[in-house]
């Protein structure tokens, strides 16, 4: 008799591609993300660009099966937040993911990893107003 099939989830491969991200440039690029939020908050009126970066480290260490919504709620502050951001930070941060996506493409194993950049994109050009959510609850 032989032995019950074992299927593999979606759920499985969003844990291994999240531990081979996380080992290969997720605890890196998070640490960044939480060292510049803390900047952020020594400095006091960054405040709300320190609560924004650490919200990206956490995107940033565990990115597969996540993704972000924009709040419909967020105001006029938060634009103007948004183009301070991609003035001082924002930009530069993107056109790292770019590179870093690009290079992680080349191989056929990295192009799970570099389609993760890409998707940190978004949320490290405009921050505020932005909400990390599970991908099932994304449109509900």
């Amino acid at each position: 008799m032989r032995g019950a099939a074992r299927t593999v989830t979606i759920d499985h491969v969003k844990t291994i591609l999240n531990l081979i991200w996380l080992v290969l440039a997720g605890f890196w690029l998070a640490l960044g993300y939480f060292l510049a939020g803390l900047i952020c908050f020594v400095l006091i009126v960054t405040i709300p660009f320190g609560i924004a970066s650490w919200r990206i480290a956490g995107y940033a260490l565990w990115p597969f099966g996540r993704t972000v919504v924009r709040d419909p709620r967020a105001g006029v502050m938060s634009g103007i937040g948004n183009v301070i951001w991609f003035i001082f930070a924002g930009l530069w941060l993107a056109i790292g993911h770019v590179i870093t996506g690009i290079g992680l493409c080349v191989t056929i194993i990295g192009i799970p990893l570099g389609i993760a950049n890409f998707k940190l994109i978004p949320v490290s050009l405009f921050p505020l107003g932005a909400r990390v959510v599970d991908s099932d609850r994304a449109f509900a």
